[in-house]
């Protein structure tokens, strides 16, 4: 964010999508960039593969990806919309059911969007359409304060 008081740009999902891939984690995670519209809504996608499963070819997604992948769906639609990079301050994942699936979904939606802090909610479906996960996140939207 700029500090001229004009309002950011939002980014468009192409540019969202290189932002993403310059994480590692990201990338290496194949995560993919489905629907973006600018505004506060993102559908992020990522396919199973031996790094992220639970047990070794049990087709089931560990808790951890899970939440790695509503994290950065929360993170993400907050750098979309202020084309700005922001830090994770807290985030919960609420575990529904197993995430036995070829690949997840998450769709993130921001709730509150301050001067400080933004809130996001993210649901988290299997391929079949079935909700594993909910998350809350909550992410610092203010510009760092000095080094």
């Amino acid at each position: 964010m700029s500090g001229t008081g004009a309002a950011p740009v939002p980014l468009g999902a192409a540019d969202l999508q290189r932002a993403m891939d310059s994480s590692p984690y990201v990338r290496d995670g194949r995560m993919r960039v489905v629907e973006f519209d600018g505004i506060g809504r993102l559908v992020l996608e990522m396919p199973l593969d031996a790094r992220c499963e639970r047990v070794a070819g049990g087709g089931q997604f560990h808790g951890g990806a899970v939440a790695g992948l509503a994290d950065t769906a929360g993170c993400f639609v907050l750098v979309g919309v202020l084309a700005s990079a922001v830090p994770t301050v807290d985030l919960r994942v609420d575990y529904l059911r197993p995430a036995v699936a070829k690949r997840l979904r998450a769709t993130a939606t921001v709730r509150r969007l301050g001067r400080s802090v933004g809130v996001v909610d993210v649901d988290v479906n299997g391929d079949g359409g079935e909700l594993v996960a909910i998350a809350r996140g909550t992410f610092r939207t203010a510009p760092p304060v000095g080094r």
